[in-house]
Formats: structure tokens, C-alpha cells, sequence
């Protein structure tokens, strides 16, 4: 198999997954998805550097180099065209796309029935200061995340309208969502990991305040994840079409739990801290299982 592993950053993610490749009998091709080239005019026109005579199977995408808008929707773009030419792309740009953009994500939840902090978005801060003066109180905040982040960068509390930053700040998009507090008053959230549609793993994530990723200092911890975190990650994973992916779930206070955040990137390095399931390996599998059953299968002459 031609695999090729798309990595622009992120080392210790990077060299696990290539010597999980290896492991499996596949040698793959590092690149950066910011070095694909269109090039019209003969031949193959998209050029992915370390395939010159054609287009690899397979593509494991673990970062997109960042960049303008114009650049990243060019890489995009790149994802799409490997992918209408029979290329598979773990996560392929789809998912990236809805996961990316949290609207699109609290969409798809919700249109799938999932349980989900009730959420908002808006374009104008007259609207967002009339959700937040209805919805929040003293005690009672909303949160306002970036339509595109993550690690818990940009997150605000928010409990009056006047804490609401200009337009421009937030790139013309509010996404408020329900702050769903503990009754114990932990900081606490879950992250489960899910792969080829099945969790695989989860972890416990507590922080000293209320953003609790690992990244921000927040502390994972084992989690034997229960089958209605399990269930409930596995379906907002299928609703987002997502191949590999962490799921960030709360609880609900009456011994259920809210899906959070679906990441089509994920990190899990925390995670690999307090599970003995190989992460790198379940994916590099799960993706090669993907390849195989989209190459079409080989003709063996019955001639001796």
C-alpha cells in the first residue's frame, strides 16, 4: 500500500503513529499538506510530494498546517480531491469541516437527537446580548467559545451582556452555550476515544479551574467508561461522520451525560498516560482497514 501520513506538527503524535504504521507492514510518506501542489497541463494535477507517479491509497491526516482562510480552504480542497479520486483520508475533510466549525457540529448533534448543553449562535452582538441577558444570571454563566479553536484557547464566562467582546473579536460569530456546573463544585469533564465507530478508551480530566483540558494543566485520571458514555460518544461521532476521534462529554446532573465537543484532530497524549490501550495502534489499524476495503481486490490468474 502507498499510505502517506500528513503531519505538520505535533512530533510525539507524529512518530507514534509512523512506528504504528510500520509495525503493521506499512512504510508511510511524511508530508505537509501545506507542499501539495495543483499543477495542470499533463498528468496527474494534484502533486503530493513523495507520490510522482500517481496518487497514494491512503492518507492519515493527523494536523493541517495553519494558515490564512485562502490556505486552508486550499487544503481543503486538497482533501476533497484525494478523496473523489478514490483516495481514503482519515478524517476526511467532511468531518473536519463539521467538527471544525462548532455551529455545525451543535447542529448535527441535535439534529441527531443527541443530549447536548443547549446552545447559541449569532452574528450580531445586539442578538448575543439579548440570549445572554435571558440566559445567564449570577452563577449561572453562559460560555462563549471560538468558532474555530481548540485546547480551551479563547473560552470566556460570561454572566451580563455587557462582558460580551466586539463583533470583530470574534470574527462576527457568538457561540454561546449552557454552562453545566457539578453539584460537588469539581472541575471535571470526560474525554472518550472513539475509532472505526467504538470507544476504545476515555480518561477523567480535572483542572483547578474550569477549563480542564490537559493542555491548560488539567489532570487526566483512568476511566473505566461506562456504556452510556460509551453509546452516547459512539453515536455524536457517527452523527458528525468522524473515523477517529476524542468526544468531550459532562454530566448531567440525573446520571446522564451532554456531548461537549467532537474533535476531528484530537490529541491523546493524556489520555495514552492513563490507558493501556495502544491509541496509535488503534487508529494506524482502524485507517489500514479502511484502505483495504476501498482498493478494489486483485485478480489472481487461475493459469499455472
Amino acid at each position: 500500500m502507498r499510505i502517506g501520513l500528513a503531519a505538520d506538527n505535533g512530533n510525539w503524535h507524529k512518530a507514534r503513529l509512523r512506528e504504528a504504521l510500520r509495525g503493521l507492514g506499512v512504510e508511510p510518506v511524511l508530508f505537509s499538506l501545506a507542499d501539495v501542489a495543483v499543477m495542470t497541463g499533463g498528468g496527474e494535477p494534484l502533486r503530493v510530494p513523495g507520490f510522482a507517479d500517481g496518487l497514494p491509497d491512503g492518507v492519515l491526516l493527523r494536523t493541517i498546517a495553519g494558515g490564512t482562510f485562502e490556505a486552508t480552504t486550499m487544503r481543503l480542497g486538497v482533501l476533497h480531491a484525494l478523496v473523489a479520486s478514490g483516495v481514503t483520508v482519515w478524517n476526511g475533510p467532511t468531518a473536519i469541516e463539521r467538527s471544525v466549525d462548532k455551529a455545525a457540529t451543535s447542529l448535527l448533534i441535535a439534529r441527531a437527537g443527541l443530549p447536548t448543553p443547549d446552545t447559541f449562535v449569532v452574528s450580531k452582538r445586539e442578538a448575543a446580548a439579548e440570549i445572554v441577558a435571558r440566559e445567564a444570571r449570577p452563577g449561572k454563566p453562559i460560555v462563549l467559545k471560538p468558532l474555530f479553536g481548540s485546547q480551551g484557547e479563547g473560552l470566556m464566562l460570561l454572566e451580563n451582556p455587557d462582558d460580551l467582546p466586539a463583533q470583530e473579536t470574534v470574527s462576527g460569530v457568538y457561540y454561546l452555550q449552557r454552562y453545566v456546573p457539578r453539584s460537588d463544585g469539581l472541575w471535571r469533564d470526560y474525554r472518550v476515544f472513539v475509532c472505526e465507530g467504538r470507544a476504545i478508551a476515555g480518561m477523567i480530566r480535572e483542572g483547578d479551574g474550569w477549563i480542564t483540558n490537559v493542555h491548560r494543566g488539567g489532570r487526566p485520571f483512568a476511566w473505566d467508561v461506562p456504556a452510556r458514555a460509551a453509546e452516547l460518544a459512539e453515536a455524536a461521532a457517527a452523527a458528525v461522520g468522524v473515523d477517529y476521534t476524542g468526544i468531550d462529554l459532562v454530566e448531567d446532573g440525573e446520571g446522564g451525560f451532554l456531548v461537549l465537543e467532537v474533535n476531528s484532530m484530537p490529541a491523546w497524549s493524556g489520555l495514552q498516560q492513563v490507558t493501556e490501550v495502544d491509541i496509535a495502534g488503534a487508529v494506524a489499524r482502524g485507517f489500514l482497514n479502511a484502505v483495504r476495503a476501498a482498493r478494489p481486490p486483485r485478480l489472481v490468474s487461475a493459469l499455472g
